[in-house]
């Protein structure tokens, strides 16, 4: 049988109100009475109904988190720090996968799930500003991502043209001159297109040709547009000497066709990615990353969603600017100066 509370106010000898004031954390409890009420809870095995909780507040415990692509690692990485942050604060996250495709976007976004969400945090990507203008539901939305819209909702991103900046610059610090970019997604697509614009102010910047032979725009953001992206380049008959690419999974299959193409990295060519994704750790060549603060994000799209719980009123978009770093590894630095500790 599930204990209580009534069981663990017995079972220390106390009321349940003081029970209820530990299990909530309540700071006006002395620390003697603290640790008999958790020793209680110890030894019963009690644990709260966060259900029962949630809807005595009108709420259901529940917040959405909508993606374009669970498979790729970097929302799955976003995922999971959306998920540790919720918990925290005694929320679970049900996930939602859009594809990427405006009418699954507005869907979600209109409230297909408000019974069920107290908040919705969602990554749009074809999502235009007029399909949030007349949003009737008064669920709390939070958007993430580099999609710039002009409306009242709380918006955590990175500021990516500075960060492609940053990853140009680190390659052209260290000697390159032709550098490559890889990722610039057919079709319109925000995020690709501030990434190519801070590589071509950086390479502008450095007085260097931002050269258009050598984007190559692609139709996904996968291992395999990569590596197509890369192939198509080197079949054109350029050689760069770095490759610059939107994201990790591009920037890993681009060295694999480097590799079957003979050409080593970095020592021919250095390659750079974007996300900082798990897989780009453990590679036979480890991968320089622009690392976004993946952590921040989650707690800061939670956070504004439960601030907006809290009942404040939204009069202004509230745009919060998470972090990021370059992370110098082999892909660029070689093995020996990775390893020397600059990586």
């Amino acid at each position: 049988m599930r204990v209580s509370l009534k069981d663990v106010a017995a079972h220390a000898g106390v009321s349940i109100k003081t029970v209820s004031n530990v299990v909530n954390n309540y700071q006006h409890v002395t620390p003697a009475m603290r640790e008999r009420v958790q020793r209680s809870i110890d030894v019963l095995g009690y644990r709260p109904n966060l259900a029962a909780r949630h809807l005595r507040k009108g709420r259901t415990g529940i917040i959405a988190l909508a993606l374009p692509e669970l498979g790729n690692p970097y929302f799955a990485e976003l995922a999971a720090a959306v998920i540790d942050a919720a918990a925290a604060h005694e929320y679970i996250v049900l996930l939602d996968h859009t594809g990427g495709y405006r009418e699954q976007e507005v869907l979600v976004s209109q409230g297909f799930r408000a019974r069920v969400i107290d908040g919705l945090i969602l990554s749009p990507i074809e999502l235009e500003a007029e399909d949030l203008r007349d949003r009737a539901e008064n669920v709390p939305l939070v958007l993430l991502g580099e999609r710039d819209y002009d409306l009242p909702y709380d918006h955590i991103a990175i500021d990516n043209v500075a960060a492609a900046r940053a990853a140009v610059r680190h390659l052209v610090e260290l000697g390159r001159r032709e550098v490559a970019f890889i990722g610039a997604r057919r079709g319109r697509s925000e995020p690709a297109q501030l990434r190519v614009r801070g590589w071509r102010e950086e390479l502008t910047a450095a007085g260097l040709p931002a050269d258009d032979g050598l984007v190559a725009a692609t139709d996904g953001w996968g291992h395999a547009d990569g590596a197509d992206a890369m192939r198509r380049i080197l079949e054109s008959g350029r050689r760069p000497d770095a490759v610059f690419a939107y994201n990790d999974p591009m920037a890993i299959g681009a060295m694999r066709v480097l590799f079957e193409w003979g050409l080593r990295v970095p020592e021919d060519i250095a390659v750079v990615g974007f996300d900082d994704v798990v897989e780009g750790h453990f590679g036979a060549v480890t991968l320089t990353s622009v690392s976004p603060d993946k952590e921040a994000i989650g707690r800061l799209a939670v956070e504004s969603v439960l601030e907006r719980l809290g009942g404040n009123e939204v009069s202004e978009p509230h745009r919060v600017w998470a972090d990021y770093r370059l992370v110098e590894r082999e892909s660029t630095l070689g093995r020996a100066a990775a390893a020397d500790g600059r990586g």
